[in-house]
């Protein structure tokens, strides 16, 4: 059939749908607007409180800043669980989509007003977009392949390149912005990003007609709701045991750990414990062994995906403070801007991206090892190593005082191939694996494991006041490294609970 007869939905462009780029600019801009903000939290928190002054900031300690920013960033992506949800049980992946950017516009917008209420009122705004945005645009994306078609990797790596074209705009213009006007230009900046998304996306929806629509009536009494599930784990002794362990000890933290954080990290951990009695749960709805099998794979999964953006996310926080304070950063004279520092890694992905998919791709069709998993563990140990390069700047800081901006350099070029290996390859995965009728909820699950792991880079971030930068950043090289070579011998069990879930790729067209 030709492409002139064919509905709009299903014609291609480069080999791709056309839907594809829909979504690819969507994310762009939700991209731009949300790293734009990304980049300037911490040192909008941490610089120094001057009345009436525009470039004025909160004057936190670092310690400070980074937990806060620890917090918000996990919560952005632990929103997507109740966000990916609503799309499954109510309105469709499409219009949950649309009502993230409308949030997230509204967000960014509040921002820009140069009080204290409005800073936390935006940032919890942008936490419920982008919890109703994430999961579902990226679960719309599996949605425009059929089953078992290798251009779903490309395709993945190919909306990476959008999110990453968005970041590395982002970090360039709102930088300038925010040094030449002022903080809440710079977040203004960030939410007029976000209405062009908006903007993107209701004019492609001639190209989504097929993906992400409203749940079908048959297909809402198929399904099994949270409520439904959290009521079987009252009647399942054993995982109601579980649960209730995890429950007792989030308590009992509450009560004795010492800090401000202590009861935030009570309702985290309760929270935690009815989603992991919920995962139980579906594990036990769940059709055929083939389907357990392929759960518990994709849960194991996560694990990589913690650990790898619970160091990753060094880059927000310790490592953009220490770009700030301790990185000699004079270039024919001219200083430049920190936040430019965020867009490496994005200017990285832009060169790479497509690149290193190619790679993955031919090397699978020679019958060379190139699964999932095989991929991501790889993407742990690259991005591990690239902490080398930070123990080296952290060494020069200590003899010379300062530290040359190549070292952060390398170290945003070994993140990002790491970042390749995983994150796109991840996402896919999850649309291979996970049990139809709980797509986009597992999409959430997937985000807000990105989210713990967001979290755990702001505890580890916090620690380098005391045990400082040197023995942090080599301590995240020597676990992420010795990680990913566990994960790789034990692929090929691993590999057999998917049971050839990625063995019948071909290359399919419309």
């Amino acid at each position: 059939m030709s492409d002139t007869i064919k509905p709009a939905h299903q014609k291609e462009l480069f080999g791709h749908p056309v839907g594809l780029y829909v979504l690819f600019f969507t994310e762009m801009w939700e991209r731009f607007s949300y790293y734009g903000m990304r980049a300037l939290l911490v040192l909008y928190m941490t610089a120094k409180s001057i009345e009436n002054d525009p470039q004025s900031g909160f004057g936190w300690t670092d310690g400070e800043a980074i937990a806060l920013y620890g917090w918000y960033t996990m919560l952005v992506y632990l929103m997507s669980i109740p966000g990916g949800f609503i799309a499954d049980r109510f309105i469709g992946q499409k219009k949950a989509v649309t009502i993230g950017a409308l949030l997230l516009t509204a967000g960014h917008g509040v921002l820009a007003i140069d009080a204290i209420w409005a800073y936390y009122s935006g940032l919890g705004l942008v936490i419920l977009g982008v919890g109703m945005l994430k999961p579902n645009i990226s679960t719309m994306v599996g949605g425009l392949y059929k089953q078992n078609d290798i251009r779903r990797d490309k395709g993945f790596s190919i909306f990476y390149v959008g999110i990453n074209l968005g970041s590395v705009l982002a970090t360039i213009l709102v930088g300038l912005v925010v040094k030449s006007y002022g903080w809440h230009y710079g977040f203004g900046l960030a939410g007029i990003g976000m209405l062009f998304g908006l903007f993107v996306y209701l004019y492609g929806q001639q190209y989504l007609v097929h993906v992400g629509n409203e749940p079908t009536v048959e297909e809402k009494a198929d399904d099994i709701s949270i409520g439904t599930l959290i009521g079987q784990l009252f009647k399942s002794p054993l995982q109601l045991g579980i649960v209730a362990l995890i429950v007792a000890y989030a308590i009992y933290s509450g009560l004795t750990y010492e800090g401000a954080d202590s009861w935030g990290y009570t309702a985290l951990y309760i929270f935690l414990a009815f989603i992991a009695g919920m995962l139980m749960m579906i594990y036990k709805n769940l059709n055929n062994q083939i389907e357990k099998d392929r759960f518990v794979v994709l849960l194991l999964s996560l694990l990589m995906v913690i650990v790898f953006w619970g160091c990753f996310e060094q880059t927000g926080g310790l490592m953009n403070l220490y770009t700030e304070s301790k990185t000699d950063r004079m270039l024919f004279g001219w200083e430049v801007p920190t936040a430019w520092f965020q867009g490496a890694n994005s200017a990285f992905i832009i060169l790479f991206s497509v690149l290193i998919a190619n790679i993955w791709a031919k090397r699978k069709l020679k019958g060379k090892n190139a699964d999932s998993l095989f991929k991501m563990a790889v993407g742990v140990i690259i991005m591990g190593v690239g902490f080398v390069y930070m123990v080296f700047a952290s060494m020069e800081f200590e003899s010379n005082g300062s530290s040359a901006m190549f070292w952060l350099i390398l170290a945003y070029l070994f993140h990002t191939i790491g970042e390749l290996c995983l994150s796109p390859v991840s996402l896919s995965f999850f649309t291979k694996l996970a049990p139809a009728r709980y797509m986009a909820l597992m999409m959430g699950v997937y985000w807000a494991a990105t989210g713990l792991g967001n979290k755990v880079a702001g505890v580890i971030g916090e620690s380098a006041s005391k045990a400082g930068e040197l023995n942090v950043f080599g301590g995240l090289t020597i676990f992420a490294v010795l990680f990913g070579v566990l994960v790789l011998l034990l692929i090929k069990p691993l590999r057999r609970l998917t049971h050839g879930a990625e063995d019948k790729e071909i290359a399919i067209q419309e």
